[in-house]
């Protein structure tokens, strides 16, 4: 899953790709998944998504320092395409996906809002961020695939 994100990202131009990996980052770095993705190791994954996000936003700026903005994504939703992430980062502007009603990640923050992501807190991510902002809807994006279960309706869904 994570290698498949990782293709969708750069598919969609992103660049640089800066993955965030936490608990299990040893086997995801022995793994050669990244392909050419900047790892960082975020030690603190037990407090949350806030950790990843600051940590990710971080080395992004460092990386790539005239960055016009971040797209946030996680690696477990299957129904991400390169399409729907070229679609949130067509305006400079915060732009959610939209599934089971609510604004979530994928989503894409101008570099304006940098500032913002790195001062997050908690397991709740950027989502107070994301509340009232612009949407792309997401067909399936409630989906992500934390269970046996999860990936074979996936499977079925995606092939």
């Amino acid at each position: 899953m994570l290698e498949r994100a990782v293709r969708v990202a750069r598919e969609a131009g992103c660049s640089p790709v800066v993955v965030v990996v936490g608990a299990h980052h040893v086997q995801v770095l022995g793994s050669n998944v990244l392909g050419d993705a900047v790892p960082v190791i975020n030690d603190e994954w037990e407090e949350g998504m806030a950790s990843s996000i600051r940590l990710g936003v971080r080395a992004l700026a460092f990386a790539a320092r005239d960055a016009e903005g971040v797209l946030l994504m996680t690696c477990d939703q299957p129904a991400v395409t390169a399409k729907h992430l070229l679609r949130l980062m067509m305006r400079a502007e915060v732009k959610a996906s939209r599934y089971a009603g609510k604004n979530g990640v994928p989503a894409f923050f101008p570099a304006r809002y940098f500032e913002k992501l790195t001062e997050l807190e908690g397991d709740t991510g950027a989502r107070e961020l994301l509340a009232q902002a612009r949407y792309e809807e997401l067909e399936n994006g409630e989906l992500d695939v934390d269970t046996v279960e999860d990936l074979k309706r996936a499977r079925e869904l995606f092939g």
